[in-house]
């Protein structure tokens, strides 16, 4: 399997405590297999990343197991599913404040499990988990849970999600995988790194300039990136703290790509304006909103930056930027320690000093962002090969299906 394999815990039983599968064994030269992948679908970041990888790699390929999806919500990720023929069904606005509208979305389900033969059902993390794994215990299905976040067993989202143990847990780091037992303590897991398709071919030169220009940075300057989500713990603010420390460092400019999606991410990124025309860096900082070429971003940059005040579960922005040949900057947090190191980019203390002194060192020699960011492509590749993804998913089903830890 790709990423980092281990295994712990038994295998429970019952219908809602988690346990074994009323199907039959996997067998060699059985039908392809069919997953389906139960996500919320209103709001867009790396889970719903994943589901469209997930989608693209099995456009890709011929044949082989079918991966199907089914979200509660309208919106970016159902469009996107859809545009490249993946298998989606809507279940229905389910929320927690409305019972009924839960029931509703059970119900969908239930019914597309009779109706549809699935080999197993992976909820992506622990609402979907919490609202959607009995009704793959009822229906007699594998049952998976595919880890993003790290858990503390506290949410009342997470004591919900305990009710109903899976069959297996497929985490998207060792960090995350270290939090597991807060809510499955005897659940086995294994470690699977997230994928990550390469962007493309790189920016011709003159599409690299006309990028630039339109974004306020001439061929001369050092442009630092960063494309997240508007919150608080990305490290946007002390971004700006530790570039307000290079005021007086000539020759870089910003870009910060992302747009908010609630209202307090309006709120935080109306603060981060006002901090950067504080610190006097309103020429320098530009902020870009929601992106759909990130791709793109990153090729016209120099330095990639994201330094998260809290550990992040993985980080599917450093392996993108990794692809892009970009050095990465990032504070050692987290899920970015498995993928960061001295050979493709710098970790920090997340201190405003220690990340505005590897910024400096970054913007004043070239030589070592070509040789750090020289290193990022087959650095990515390793980490998060599509599909190697696709096959660990598949193998991780088998696995289940067999009875057998992987």
């Amino acid at each position: 399997m790709h990423g980092v394999r281990e295994t712990r815990g038994e295998r429970g039983g019952g219908a809602e405590g988690g346990g074994s599968s009323s199907r039959e064994p996997y067998a060699s030269g059985a039908a392809p297999l069919r997953v389906l992948h139960v996500s919320s679908g209103n709001l867009y970041g790396g889970v719903e990343t994943l589901l469209r990888t997930l989608a693209l790699t099995c456009a890709d390929r011929e044949g082989g197991a079918v991966h199907a999806f089914a979200l509660c919500f309208e919106g970016r990720i159902a469009e996107e599913l859809r545009a490249v023929g993946a298998p989606l069904t809507l279940l229905g606005p389910a929320k927690v404040s409305r019972p009924w509208r839960v029931w509703e979305a059970r119900r969908s389900l239930g019914a597309l499990l009779q109706r549809e033969a699935f080999d197993a059902v992976v909820c992506h993390a622990a609402w979907p988990q919490a609202l959607f794994g009995p009704v793959a215990r009822a229906a007699g299905v594998p049952l998976i849970f595919f880890q993003h976040d790290a858990l503390s067993g506290s949410h009342w989202v997470e004591r919900w999600a305990r009710v109903t143990s899976p069959d297996l847990a497929l985490c998207n780091s060792r960090y995350t995988a270290s939090t597991l037992s807060s809510v499955y303590p005897r659940t086995p897991f294994s470690v699977l790194h997230p994928p990550v398709r390469d962007g493309g071919p790189g920016l011709t030169a003159s599409e690299r300039a006309s990028l630039r220009g339109e974004l306020g940075a001439d061929a001369a300057e050092v442009v630092i990136v960063q494309a997240s989500r508007m919150q608080e713990w990305k490290g946007q603010r002390l971004l700006l703290e530790a570039l307000g420390r290079l005021r007086q460092v000539p020759r870089w400019k910003a870009w910060l790509a992302g747009g908010a999606q609630r209202p307090e991410e309006v709120a935080y990124e109306e603060g981060l304006k006002a901090q950067a025309s504080a610190l006097g860096l309103g020429d320098r900082v530009r902020f870009l909103g929601q992106r759909s070429d990130v791709p793109r971003l990153l090729r016209a940059a120099e330095v990639h930056c994201q330094p998260n005040t809290g550990p992040e579960p993985f980080g599917l922005a450093f392996v993108e930027a990794l692809y892009a040949g970009l050095p990465v900057v990032t504070t050692a947090l987290g899920g970015p320690l498995e993928l960061v190191d001295a050979s493709c980019g710098v970790l920090v203390p997340p201190e405003p000093e220690a990340l505005a002194q590897a910024l400096r060192a970054l913007i004043g020699d070239e030589a070592a962002r070509r040789r750090l960011g020289g290193n990022g492509p087959s650095r990515a590749r390793a980490l998060s090969d599509p599909a190697e993804f696709l096959e660990g998913v598949e193998d991780a089903v088998r696995s289940v299906l067999r009875g057998a830890a992987p």
